[in-house]
């Protein structure tokens, strides 16, 4: 139950990135997406704590992160055209490589 925690923590950590991008380019609703963000933070955070309560805190941080970073990385090039470079993918692949390798390690 603590790994869906924090694979869950992982997926909201995306929605305040996104929250906040949201709030920079909607012509009204700013403050939505930032209320949004704000919430995201927060049920990421709880999550987060949760998941620590079994699971190694690097590793959890590790995962964590790389869910936001990685996820963060998808959602700009598949909704704000961000650029979808070969090193770009290779490096977001390092980054799953590496929480893969901390859990199996």
């Amino acid at each position: 139950m603590n790994w869906f925690a924090l694979i869950l923590a992982g997926i909201f950590e995306i929605g305040w990135p996104l929250g906040l991008k949201m709030a920079q380019s909607a012509p009204s609703g700013k403050l939505g997406w930032v209320a949004l963000a704000v919430v995201s933070m927060g049920i990421s955070g709880m999550l987060l704590f949760y998941a620590q309560k079994s699971i190694p805190i690097g590793t959890a941080y590790a995962v964590w992160t790389g869910i936001g970073a990685v996820g963060t990385l998808a959602i700009g090039i598949i909704f704000f055209n961000d650029s979808a470079s070969t090193l770009r993918l290779l490096s977001a692949l390092f980054i799953v490589a590496g929480i893969i390798g901390l859990k199996v390690f």
